[in-house]
């Protein structure tokens, strides 16, 4: 459903949003191997992350990547992906056709626009950190 650098960017904002409840700044290393990520690939998430105002990117000694405790429980999942993948999610036919329209549909079309549709929900009614608070009562993980 997502591409690959959507679910690193996922997993990054949730880990950089645990560590940020806990007052930590996190470094690219340290994230990089908290979501099982090469750490190039990881750097260019993190790029487009801070370019869209989801995470901070703070330079120097004491720098890192964190979120601040006001912005994160208004930072939507909704924003991560379509800072990463764009809106595609909810335009996608279900079997990949080029064109699939109402006029037009593929086999799966309805049933598969009601599977967007609550995707769409989901990702505009969740928050960053709603989603780290299972990280930080060991409820959620993000690698195994």
């Amino acid at each position: 459903m997502f591409s690959k650098a959507c679910e690193y960017a996922i997993k990054a904002t949730i880990y950089i949003a645990d560590q940020s409840n806990r007052g930590r700044r996190v470094g690219l290393k340290d994230i990089s191997k908290q979501i099982a990520s090469p750490e190039a690939f990881t750097a260019k998430i993190l790029q487009q992350l801070a370019r869209n105002q989801i995470v901070d990117s703070i330079k120097g000694p004491n720098g890192g990547f964190a979120i601040d405790s006001g912005k994160m429980s208004k930072i939507k999942l909704s924003q991560v992906v379509l800072a990463i993948d764009g809106d595609s999610v909810y335009k996608g036919c279900g079997l990949g056709l080029k064109e699939c329209s109402a006029k037009q549909p593929c086999p799966v079309h309805e049933k598969f626009k009601v599977v967007r549709d609550e995707l769409r929900k989901m990702l505009e009614s969740t928050t960053i950190w709603e989603l780290s608070l299972g990280l930080k009562t060991g409820l959620t993980f993000l690698h195994r």
